[in-house]
């Protein structure tokens, strides 16, 4: 029996910035995830920079290539810290749901925030998006994990934006959490 694919669509949050692949926490989850009966294959598709509108371009290959039973959606961050209007994030995003649903593939949404130095409007406007989308779409929203990392500056990169190796176990383990309940609810 084939093994279930899930997919992680996000940024550099994701993809392990400035971290080897094997260290990030995706990769960690994976490797975990490989001993379940039957196991779930990671599929980590995440990019460094990428914005929403990234992400939408780059899914029908991805979908094609892959065929995920489940996608995690971990983007918005850089079109937040860039200052796009939350109205054109929140349309792309909305349109990744919408082909993952098409695609009769079960769309995860993590919720993303922003550091304050943005504006309390402009971060609450951006944060209030994810809970919009996941109640529109009736869709797991997924807390984001870097509200725990954040916490710790021994976890965190010199930039104050991304969680350093020292941190990478302890998300594989928090998102495995996260996830696992969700994916094991259809996972027969």
């Amino acid at each position: 029996m084939a093994a279930d694919t899930l997919l992680i669509l996000g940024d550099s949050l994701s993809a392990g910035y400035q971290l080897s692949v094997a260290d990030s926490w995706a990769a960690r989850m994976a490797q975990q995830w490989q001993k379940l009966t039957p196991p779930i294959t990671v599929v980590n598709a995440s990019i460094s920079g990428d914005t929403a509108e990234q992400g939408l371009a780059r899914l029908p290959a991805l979908l094609k290539q892959h065929q995920p039973r489940w996608v995690l959606i971990e983007l918005g961050a850089n079109d937040g810290l860039r200052g796009f209007a939350p109205a054109d994030i929140e349309a792309n995003l909305d349109k990744i749901i919408t082909q993952l649903q098409q695609a009769k593939t079960q769309p995860l949404l993590m919720q993303i925030r922003l550091p304050p130095n943005y504006g309390r409007r402009y971060t609450e406007t951006f944060a209030a998006m994810y809970p919009q989308l996941a109640k529109r779409y009736q869709i797991p929203l997924i807390p984001f994990y870097m509200e725990q990392v954040a916490l710790k500056p021994e976890w965190m990169q010199q930039d104050g934006l991304h969680p350093n190796g020292d941190a990478q176990a302890f998300i594989a383990q928090w998102m495995s959490e996260q996830l696992r309940p969700l994916l094991t609810n259809t996972h027969q």
